[in-house]
């Protein structure tokens, strides 16, 4: 099936949709919010409602709207003065879509996020809870990072991930990225003016990743590769990615209705349930478990849960129920879990050598970490 007749295929089943938009796109440098990209996107936004698609906004720019805002141009900065640049702006960013949006009758409400309210199974739940009620009251819900409170500890790596993330918390069927770059290229067109664009990605692999360097964005922390893994992460929770010119007007529409812009990360068949995906994209690990050649291939091949018999050895402290990482004896990331034990009782039981039968993570609490 070509490219186009896909996209008609998909864009007429989408239900749910997430806009992504940076804080290269919101934001004019050194000039704060950048009006006419607010009113372009309130407006596409309205027009997708009004296809009876619900929507979810992520947005950057509390930061740049801070500096702007106090005029305060400082490099570098520390965490402290970024927290309360954040606080300042915030206020700021969402005065602006709350008046906007206002033009098409649209409700907004403000959903600020650190990683932490998605790695703890109680706190995601209650976060999906919010925004599933939000939805349901026909409120657009305008999600950024609380950098605020956030410090490197619960920090997402960017709002690409959080966006990601968000699709998966929802269960979108789309996830729309406006970017400061206009599509994936075969390298950087910033400093390659005979780069050539991606329009459509069948598999995020290792040649995909070398197209985008690890450049960052102008005011962002992300750039291509941290859209890349989020692509990776979204398409492989069966939700496709696309990546649109944040700066051209009306570019949702355009590439609704056909026009060849931006580029497409088609979607995988989703294999996981959304739990197994929650431990896989949402959880940081805190500590890791080495394993035997056995234990390696129990997990990899057979689909069985990790025995404590299979432990070679604990880094890091934990509690139980706390999130793991499974590294082989070569050092390669092979799988994250959900333990049993604490980091103590699982020393000692190894110490004892009995019961080495037991389970240390079970199957259905065990995700495979591919290439």
């Amino acid at each position: 099936m070509h490219r186009e007749d896909r996209l008609k295929k998909l864009l007429s089943g989408v239900k749910r949709a997430v806009v992504k938009v940076g804080s290269a796109v919101i934001t004019q440098e050194d000039k704060g919010l950048d009006q006419e990209v607010v009113e372009d996107l309130s407006k596409q936004i309205a027009w997708l409602r009004d296809k009876g698609i619900k929507v979810v906004l992520v947005s950057s720019g509390s930061i740049a709207c801070g500096r702007a805002k106090l005029d305060y141009y400082k490099n570098p900065i520390s965490l402290t003065e970024k927290q309360a640049l954040a606080a300042v702006g915030q206020a700021t960013l969402i005065q602006a879509y709350e008046t906007s949006f206002r033009n098409y009758d649209i409700y907004v409400a403000q959903v600020l996020l650190t990683s932490e309210d998605l790695s703890l199974r109680e706190r995601y739940l209650n976060a999906k809870k919010t925004l599933e009620t939000l939805l349901k009251w026909d409120i657009l819900p305008i999600v950024n990072e609380n950098d605020t409170v956030t410090t490197e500890g619960i920090k997402f790596s960017d709002n690409d991930t959080l966006s990601a993330l968000v699709a998966g918390t929802i269960e979108a069927d789309i996830v729309f990225v406006l970017s400061d770059i206009d599509s994936l290229y075969d390298k950087d067109p910033r400093n390659n003016p005979d780069a050539k664009r991606i329009p459509e990605v069948e598999e995020i692999d290792e040649k995909v990743f070398k197209m985008a360097g690890k450049k960052p964005g102008r005011l962002g922390r992300g750039g291509m590769y941290s859209k890349l893994l989020a692509a990776k992460m979204s398409t492989s929770m069966g939700i496709p990615m696309v990546i649109l010119p944040g700066k051209f007007k009306e570019n949702i529409l355009k590439f609704w209705q056909g026009e060849d812009i931006g580029t497409i990360f088609w979607a995988k068949p989703r294999k996981l349930p959304m739990r197994k995906l929650w431990i896989k994209y949402y959880i940081k690990p805190e500590a890791k478990l080495f394993l035997d050649k056995g234990a390696e291939e129990a997990i990899l091949k057979h689909g069985k849960s990790l025995l404590i018999a299979g432990v070679v050895s604990v880094e890091g402290n934990f509690n139980r129920g706390a999130c793991v990482e499974c590294v082989n004896l070569e050092g390669k990331s092979i799988a994250k879990g959900l333990v049993s034990f604490s980091s103590e009782e699982l020393l000692q039981a190894k110490l004892a050598s009995k019961k080495t039968d037991r389970e240390v993570i079970h199957r259905d609490n065990l995700v495979i970490l591919e290439e």
